[in-house]
């Protein structure tokens, strides 16, 4: 398949610079994939599409301010590190805190280059492959978490131009836990406390997995191809309990509706067979695309997403590309929000 057929015209002024508030009132477009329909809500009214035959399952991975701000010591021009994971870790939630990690960084680095931070805290290029950096920091420990937590950045999009203090608080969701995603899994943006307590009420069954998002969705479709790009390996994490319960839920006949592409990409990572899963943790590189054969989740809530982006192709395997290109353009008609803080879809 050529990438162009992923493609779409999208004006700069319906890309969303900042959430609603508050967050369950942007708009949300339902899919039906049977019937091809597209009906237009608010994500407030989100329980009354539910049941309590539905499963919502929540990426609870957490965003950690992984950007940091620093200068050259060879020329002081201005230099960051968009930290990735530690190069002997999984994530930013570790006992002890190396002092290797894989980066980013910009403007180009090169191997022997030092980055100078606040607080007397440098980093050396260890090696640089293609995007990849291997930095070595000049602390280790209890020492380098609280220089990062305390001088790092939140990694937000390039789409957002002018983002403030305000805006970097809000680029979370409100049931993150696990630290140690550098994109924050934002089809949970919409969710808010209340919202989810009315949920709850209704009867609706809440499971969470954990998919650190990295590297990869900084990366874009560079291959002509759709079906020679390669995807970046993410650490995830499904527990025995939730794993028993999905599949429990599954042999009841529940919906597993997958809050995310995240999600859908743990889930049918781990489907060993159809509407079956095995709890594990480990490495994911699943590549879904049109043709992709989806396993276990029967719905997804996403958002709007970047043309020739791999989310943009993974929704299209779940409901057609023709379908999703076509709720694309009357979402635009609409003048619907999109990216990481616009509006979502349900896609049933």
């Amino acid at each position: 398949m050529d990438l162009s057929l992923f493609d779409y015209y999208l004006p700069k002024e319906l890309i969303a610079q900042e959430p609603i508030e508050p967050r369950d009132y942007s708009r949300l477009m339902i899919l039906e994939r049977k019937t091809q329909s597209i009906n237009h809500a608010f994500f407030y009214q989100l329980p009354n599409f539910l049941t309590q035959q539905d499963v919502l399952v929540f990426n609870n991975s957490k965003v950690v301010p992984a950007r940091l701000k620093g200068r050259k010591k060879d020329t002081q021009g201005k230099a960051e590190l968009l930290l990735i994971k530690p190069a002997s870790g999984v994530a930013f939630d570790l006992t002890v805190w190396p002092s290797q990690w894989q980066a980013m960084g910009q403007p180009a680095l090169k191997e022997g280059q030092v980055i100078l931070f606040q607080n007397n805290l440098a980093a050396k290029v260890l090696a640089k492959e293609g995007y990849e950096l291997m930095v070595e920091f000049n602390k280790e420990g209890e020492e380098l978490k609280n220089d990062i937590f305390n001088q790092g950045e939140m990694p937000l999009p390039p789409y957002l131009k002018n983002p403030t203090p305000k805006i970097s608080d809000k680029y979370q969701t409100v049931y993150a836990k696990k630290e140690g995603s550098v994109a924050a899994p934002t089809a949970g943006f919409h969710f808010t406390p209340q919202l989810l307590n009315q949920l709850r009420k209704k009867g609706v069954q809440f499971e969470e997995i954990t998919l650190h998002v990295g590297l990869g969705t900084f990366l874009p479709v560079k291959e002509r191809q759709v079906e020679t790009h390669k995807m970046h390996s993410e650490y995830f994490e499904i527990s025995p309990a939730v794993g028993q319960r999905l599949n429990e839920a599954k042999k009841l006949g529940k919906r597993i509706i997958s809050v995310g592409t995240t999600v859908a990409r743990v889930l049918e990572s781990c489907a060993v067979e159809k509407n079956v899963i095995k709890a594990q943790n480990g490495w994911t590189n699943l590549y879904i695309y049109p043709g992709f054969e989806f396993k276990f989740i029967d719905a997804l809530i996403t958002n709007f997403h970047l043309p020739k982006s791999t989310l943009l192709m993974l929704v299209s395997a779940f409901a057609g590309r023709e379908f999703i290109l076509r709720a694309y353009q009357e979402a635009i008609e609409q003048k619907y929000r999109f990216f990481s803080f616009g509006d979502g879809m349900l896609i049933i």
